[in-house]
């Protein structure tokens, strides 16, 4: 990566930039930032009308991927297509459902050429959903009470053990407070048809809502970590602005986790603290958040830090950010003509660029 005339090839999945975005178009505004001009972004596409497709001053080329209930032998034979195409040095997968597979490729795409940096299966499993509770209870980390079901039948024992309200969560995405028995059992419908089983009930913890977003090096070491106070919260619970805080407790938090896991890659804490200062750890999040690109903002870019890492270099963790930076994400109209929907839709990938003429 010191050869500023040799191309790097990144591929990044998670192109979704919608009301509920993916990380990737943050990652890859993150990875364009502080690494060589050069590089080359090739963009990895589950459904054709995911917005980083169409942002050619953000993603090169694009493919489509399997959906990851096709099973890791169809997405190997399509990566190897596309690295045949691409020379792809690195690739960042940035969705919870997508990362099994990828985990379980990593040997074979090590083998062809493609370097990741992910946590290994184990890690991946302690700090699920379903295993949360007892993973606090194992490092002695403040984890709310919860219960993990497969009827509805459950939730009243739950109402009673927990109290009102309470958390209903789906087994990859989604949380929905409720405040009743009638209002758990129709989250209970609602996440199982979306995600299916099991379902994952939660004590609920009032307080502030506080994200941290870690990097682990997986030899124990916390490379970064910053924490950002949500602003604005929509409708479905997504960060729509947030800034960058100093506070010791989290970051030693951040660094209490990474330690107990040697955890590899990017993740991100999700914290409720209590009025009395206590944080809660309501989920870890196995990839960079979509608001990574604050990172980036606050002087510690992890996405290009990973990418660093990836590729064999030695990164020193960080020391300092920019306390105060903000974000503020908004939605823009972006402008394209049917043919590029109609190339993705149609072969599976976007249309190479046309170089330019000699003499322009």
């Amino acid at each position: 990566m010191d050869d500023n005339n040799q191309q790097l090839v990144i591929a990044v999945t998670g192109l979704n930039a919608i009301d509920s975005p993916g990380p990737g178009v943050a990652v890859i505004r993150a990875l364009r930032d502080d690494l060589p001009k050069n590089i080359r972004i090739i963009g990895l596409a589950y459904e054709t009308l995911e917005p980083g497709i169409y942002l050619h001053d953000i993603v090169d080329k694009t493919y489509q991927i399997p959906y990851p209930s096709a099973g890791s032998d169809a997405l190997l034979a399509r990566l190897q297509y596309i690295h045949q195409k691409e020379n792809i040095n690195v690739l960042i997968p940035n969705f919870d459902a997508e990362l099994y597979n990828f985990i379980k490729l990593g040997p074979a795409l090590k083998s062809i050429g493609i370097q990741t940096f992910l946590p290994t299966q184990q890690q991946f499993e302690a700090r699920d959903k379903i295993n949360l509770y007892q993973f606090g209870v194992q490092h002695g980390l403040m984890v709310p009470m919860d219960k993990i079901i497969y009827s509805s039948n459950e939730l009243f024992s739950c109402g009673e053990a927990m109290g009102y309200p309470l958390v209903v969560k789906g087994k990859f995405y989604d949380a929905i407070v409720a405040n009743t028995l009638e209002e758990a059992q129709k989250a209970f419908y609602k996440l199982a048809a979306k995600w299916g089983f099991p379902i994952i009930v939660q004590q609920f913890i009032a307080g502030t809502e506080i994200n941290i977003a870690v990097l682990g090096d997986g030899k124990g070491n916390a490379i970064s970590a910053i924490p950002m106070r949500k602003l604005y919260i929509t409708d479905k619970g997504k960060a729509w602005a947030g800034i960058t805080l100093q506070d010791e407790t989290l970051i030693q938090l951040a660094q209490t986790f990474v330690q107990a896991t040697n955890w590899k890659g990017g993740c991100e804490l999700e914290i409720m603290r209590t009025a009395n200062g206590s944080p809660y750890i309501m989920e870890i999040n196995p990839r960079f958040p979509a608001w990574i690109y604050l990172t980036a903002g606050a002087g510690q870019n992890q996405p290009a830090a990973l990418v660093k890492m990836a590729m064999g270099e030695t990164v020193e963790p960080y020391k300092d950010y920019a306390v105060g930076k903000m974000f503020i994400r908004y939605a823009w109209d972006h402008i394209t003509d049917v043919s590029e929907f109609q190339q993705i839709s149609g072969y599976g990938e976007t249309a190479s660029p046309t170089p330019p003429k000699e003499g322009l």
